[in-house]
């Protein structure tokens, strides 16, 4: 539950996610300052809560798990609700369903594959830039989190000089736990997650502000106008659901795919021999984006809320409990993908895993996460002859999303 376990995945989660599969599957955690909350560990109990979204919802707890001094805090700010941002994880149906309907058509895979060659064309000249570098390069900061923050604003259709400006605030938003990502006037309070998280969506909504206004008067055909242009009953969306749909998908679509690319470097620098396989073998690229996306699992978690009574694998549970949906956990479960769950092997058929969800809830820009890790892998692995480590990796402090931001290496071309 704690950020501060995610520093150290190897050391404390994984361990913990294995105990409690094997002894306690649904057991019921009690820290200080938070609920109880009920921790998912297996796939097939994460799977059954994610397609009952009417028995499992996401309000009117938060869907994410925070402290109570936080989540009291952000409920300080919305008279009431725990609802601080107008987007699709903290909805129910049918307001969730009738959201995401309005640019479903835009991650449809046919739509997906406009931009391939667009991505490959950035995907190359990222690759070059990585090479340009020297041999001795901190892969997650020179690299890893700024090829997929680079596809984003390409497709939204943002100025590259405002990235200096979204990548701030993208860290901010998931490192709300991380003192090295916090705000410097976010004082440490018991409350400060929620203050900083806070913080972050105010200065979200003001960078998107003017870009609503300009492509509702001039649109084009990125994804933001497709956004900003949305309409329910013919009537424009209002601008705070423009904006929860803007936080989600430049937040979402480029953490969650940074944390995957250098989670899966560090995981080919360990495991040379798979490195040498996908680099000989193309064909086995595709089978890589998902055994890597299994491996990583950069989402840690969401939260659902029983709305009713229910039984879940024969144990009761009451109205208003909260279940802490763990995602990496499931994607080490021996008994959905083996007594080697916890090997990093591209060979392997592993079947569906749980890294985007399940559901109505499922990732909604999944495609474009495999179309930029695929393309990416296709143009930089080829390139690279050995890549080892040459320094110590480090993690951002976050139970939500996330995984390494410093993973200094040395690498040799082909």
């Amino acid at each position: 539950m704690l950020p501060e376990s995610y520093k150290d995945e190897r050391n404390i989660t994984y361990p913990a996610f294995k105990w409690l599969r094997e002894n306690n599957p649904l057991g019921v955690a009690e820290l200080p300052g938070f609920d109880p909350i009920v921790l998912v560990t297996r796939f097939d109990d994460l799977l059954n809560i994610e397609r009952q979204p009417e028995i499992f919802a996401n309000l009117p707890a938060n869907p994410i798990l925070n402290d109570q001094a936080s989540d009291a805090f952000i409920r300080s700010l919305t008279g009431g609700s725990i609802r601080s941002i107008d987007v699709t994880p903290f909805m129910d149906p049918p307001e969730h369903t009738t959201i995401r309907r309005l640019i479903n058509p835009w991650f449809r895979p046919s739509n997906v594959k406009r931009f391939e060659e667009q991505v490959r064309a950035l995907a190359r000249r990222e690759v070059d830039r990585l090479f340009s570098l020297g041999e001795e390069v901190d892969f997650a900061r020179d690299f890893g989190l700024l090829y997929p923050l680079r596809v984003i604003m390409t497709l939204f259709g943002l100025p590259p000089e405002d990235e200096p400006t979204i990548m701030k605030l993208t860290q901010e938003f998931f490192g709300t736990n991380d003192p090295e990502e916090q705000r410097e006037e976010i004082q440490m309070t018991p409350d400060a997650a929620g203050r900083a998280w806070a913080a972050a969506i105010a200065s979200f909504n003001e960078y998107f502000h003017q870009h609503t206004v300009d492509r509702r008067a001039r649109p084009t055909e990125d994804l933001l106008s497709i956004v900003a242009n949305s309409r329910i009953d013919g009537e424009l969306i209002g601008e705070s659901y423009c904006n929860g749909q803007y936080i989600a998908i430049s937040t979402a679509g480029h953490d969650t795919t940074s944390a995957t690319l250098n989670g899966a470097m560090l995981a080919f620098i360990e495991h040379p021999a798979q490195l040498a396989l996908v680099r000989n073998d193309p064909e086995l690229v595709e089978q890589t984006v998902e055994e890597c996306i299994r491996y990583v699992s950069p989402v840690k978690h969401f939260m659902r809320c029983a709305s009713r009574d229910v039984e879940v694998s024969g144990r009761q549970f009451r109205a208003g409990d909260r279940f802490m949906l763990n995602f990496p956990s499931a994607n080490r479960d021996e008994s959905k993908f083996g007594p080697n769950s916890h090997d990093f092997d591209i060979t392997v058929p592993r079947g569906k895993h749980a890294g985007f969800g399940f559901g109505p809830h499922q990732c909604q820009g999944m495609m474009i996460a495999r179309l930029e890790l695929r393309i990416l892998f296709e143009e930089l692995l080829p390139r690279v002859r050995t890549i080892e480590l040459a320094g110590t990796p480090k993690y951002t402090q976050t139970n939500f999303v996330g995984g390494l931001k410093s993973l200094p290496v040395r690498l040799t071309p082909a």
